[in-house]
């Protein structure tokens, strides 16, 4: 078994980005200014699967946006920080009121301000279009981009490395 699967199995908190992690990163504003994002559906069927495993799930994010709380609400996801743009702060602050070490997190960021959450979590996580310096200090880099899929990419990941990949297949066969 690999130091990485090893890690994987530890995981007992998840905590996304958002804007390149959960959306594709772009910020639509309609002509009355209101802000928009866009989802990827799929990604919601892999975290709930998470979420059923025991998985505790969060997101961390730099800005406030109201579209964020309704997609958490929807999704189930346990904790919800915005506005903080030191990420591993609330990550360590966030693993400490839950009574984990960092090293039972996994964080997936895509950007400098999820540089060192990505480094010092237990399993760090990040995308195509992610800058190179946090592609670089991740244990994994998805495939599938940003908004496209891979927050399922790493859902599944971590449902194998788990041993309950199958279980999550089954109950849609």
């Amino acid at each position: 078994m690999s130091d990485l699967t090893k890690r994987l199995q530890a995981v007992k908190l998840f905590v996304m980005d958002v804007d390149g992690i959960l959306s594709d990163g772009q910020i639509i504003y309609d002509a009355n200014g209101v802000e928009t994002k866009a989802f990827y559906v799929q990604d919601g069927v892999g975290l709930k699967a998470l979420k059923k495993q025991g998985i505790i799930l969060a997101i961390i994010t730099g800005r406030n946006s109201p579209m964020v709380a309704r997609r958490a609400d929807e999704l189930g996801i346990d904790h919800v920080v915005q506005g903080r743009d030191d990420k591993f702060t609330a990550l360590s602050a966030l693993a400490d009121e839950l009574g984990l070490s960092v090293g039972e997190c996994m964080y997936m960021g895509d950007d400098l301000p999820d540089l060192k959450a990505v480094r010092e979590a237990g399993v760090g996580v990040s995308v195509p279009n992610g800058c190179a310096e946090t592609q670089a200090a991740a244990d994994i880099v998805t495939t599938k981009m940003g908004g496209h899929g891979a927050v399922r990419e790493v859902c599944e990941q971590l449902l194998k490395a788990k041993g309950v990949y199958d279980a999550f297949i089954a109950q849609y066969i």
